[in-house]
């Protein structure tokens, strides 16, 4: 029996379809004698987080279900350097690889692809200066411009939204305990926002 691969597919928009991906990748699994294991295919931009298909790729090379993962190209895969890198060294871990179509195997047991993780680590270090950098110009410039940063003095957005549906609760009788669970706040928010009410009654009496 062939090695066992994961066929990874995944498009930005749900206009798009995996469908020429999925034919590729199945294609080149059959040449190269590959057994496949599984097609997960998702719809996701490149920056999203949440990629429950490629989570399920990586609980399957957790459980050792799966000895490689087939992608058209490194960013259907990898948010971004960092998220590569990072998923390729837990990969690695497992005794799991990556190949792209284009045939480059990253795998980083070899000495191939332990130089390609060197120079992925550098690119990652550059994209996180200048991450750190765009959010330093950017909130110099907002300052610059008047702009006052972070949560204001009195500002409660979650507290405030929610205000009327805890008074309501509280008119009928229900704790604050109560309250805090069905609404998924603390007790203290609660006691807060109740505490509001009286203050601001007893200021118009």
């Amino acid at each position: 029996m062939g090695q066992r691969a994961a066929i990874y597919c995944r498009v930005s928009t749900a206009d798009q379809s995996c469908e020429r991906q999925e034919r590729d990748l199945t294609s080149f699994a059959e040449r190269a004698g590959y057994t496949i294991a599984g097609v997960y295919k998702e719809t996701s931009s490149g920056a999203k987080l949440d990629r429950a298909e490629r989570k399920k790729v990586m609980a399957l090379a957790q459980a050792r279900g799966i000895d490689l993962v087939l992608v058209t190209e490194l960013s259907r895969w990898g948010r971004s350097t960092i998220d590569l890198l990072n998923t390729l060294r837990e990969l690695e871990s497992r005794k799991v690889s990556v190949i792209a179509m284009s045939g480059m195997t990253f795998d980083l047991a070899s000495p191939h692809g332990r130089m390609l993780a060197t120079f992925l680590s550098g690119i990652a270090e550059f994209e996180r200066d200048l991450i750190s950098e765009r959010v330093k110009s950017g909130l110099a410039a907002a300052k610059a411009r008047g702009r006052r940063l972070g949560r204001q003095p009195g500002q409660r957005p979650k507290s405030d939204r929610l205000a009327p549906k805890v008074l309501a609760l509280i008119a009928e009788g229900r704790s604050y305990r109560w309250i805090a669970r069905d609404l998924a706040i603390s007790k203290n928010t609660v006691a807060d926002i109740a505490k509001r009410y009286r203050e601001s009654k007893c200021a118009r009496a």
